[in-house]
């Protein structure tokens, strides 16, 4: 399945940027966990709406973030930069 697939569908945007990066913009609706922080917030990451959309600034902490979660047993996908997910995501409400 393709990530616009994923978004359309409803899944969760996780952005794995620090804080600062994410208030720096962000997906509206994305839900901030730090890459650093995901092997401790676990039980709160399966309360999340599967799949996941995992993004960070250019891909490489969304990359990393995807692979621990998939050994978790995640549904999730790389969606790479926040930005490109932005623009996906704008492109499906104009529809």
């Amino acid at each position: 399945m393709k990530i616009k697939e994923y978004i359309e569908n409803g899944a969760t945007i996780l952005d794995v940027r620090t804080p600062k990066e994410y208030m720096g913009g962000h997906v509206v609706g994305s839900i901030n966990i730090p890459l650093q922080e995901l092997p401790d917030r676990l039980d709160e990451i399966r309360s999340l709406k599967m799949p996941l959309v995992l993004c960070c600034a250019s891909g490489a902490r969304s990359q990393a973030a995807t692979n621990f979660l998939k050994q978790q047993n995640f549904d999730c996908q790389d969606g790479g930069s926040w930005l490109n997910l932005n623009f996906i995501k704008s492109e499906i409400h104009v529809k």
